[in-house]
């Protein structure tokens, strides 16, 4: 197999490789995994992604793709065959792009500062969240599923299916970690339930690192970033 040989260097915890991984394994899509140590990177990553130096990054053909939703694109345009990431329509297609570059940017973005601040900064952080979440809830969820969310199933998952799933998809954890819950099923049914049934699929399961680990993880980031903005 030689350079053919798919190869993807990430982190357990971070939802950029494992969005990736998900993309992969929903596609049939054989691979490498390669655990990337972020503190002491290695030779490899720095000459794969000497611009960000960052996961994920994958190689096929010998040859890196770097940033996670230009990798999503890539496999999508790589390997012609169902299950298809994107629509098939112009239009359709282009709001899942921008659909995913809102999640990717915007609500991505707004969870950071729940989970590395406290006091009145996460009580912000919060409410900016929140209106992420509603102007997904009412704008986003409803043009993909006008009506309600249908059966989702690894043979029909998509582009933005998968970049929700990595970035909601662990809100439980997040609950537990810092006693803070930014999921409301009352006020955001629409993406309660399309979360729900993202991380109920088996393939999405199989991918999840285990919850005590990714807890503590958690935990030991925010320690970290509110230990450093006090000193």
């Amino acid at each position: 197999m030689g350079e053919n040989i798919v190869k993807l260097f990430g982190t357990q915890g971070s939802p950029f490789s494992k969005r990736v991984e998900l993309a992969l394994r929903v596609k049939g899509i054989p691979y490498e995994y390669i655990e990337e140590d972020l503190s002491n990177k290695s030779e490899q990553l720095l000459h794969y992604n000497p611009v960000y130096k960052k996961i994920p990054v994958l190689i096929h053909n010998g040859k890196a793709v770097a940033e996670s939703l230009v990798i999503l694109e890539y496999i999508e345009e790589t390997w012609k065959h169902a299950p298809f990431l994107l629509p098939e329509d112009p239009y359709k297609r282009a709001q899942s792009r921008f659909w995913a570059n809102f999640l990717h940017l915007q609500l991505f973005e707004s969870i950071r500062p729940v989970i590395t601040t406290d006091g009145e900064a996460q009580e912000k952080a919060l409410k900016d969240l929140a209106a992420n979440i509603q102007i997904l809830e009412e704008i986003g969820v409803k043009e993909f599923f006008p009506d309600g969310i249908s059966e989702i199933t690894s043979e029909n998952i998509g582009l933005l299916d998968i970049v929700i799933c990595s970035i909601l998809g662990p809100h439980k954890i997040v609950e537990q970690a810092i006693g803070v819950k930014y999921i409301d099923p009352e006020k955001s049914p629409m993406v309660y339930s399309w979360v729900t049934a993202l991380t109920q699929l088996p393939v999405v399961k199989e991918l999840a690192p285990p919850p005590e680990k990714m807890v503590a993880l958690l935990q030991l980031i925010r320690q970290n970033v509110l230990r450093s903005a006090r000193a």
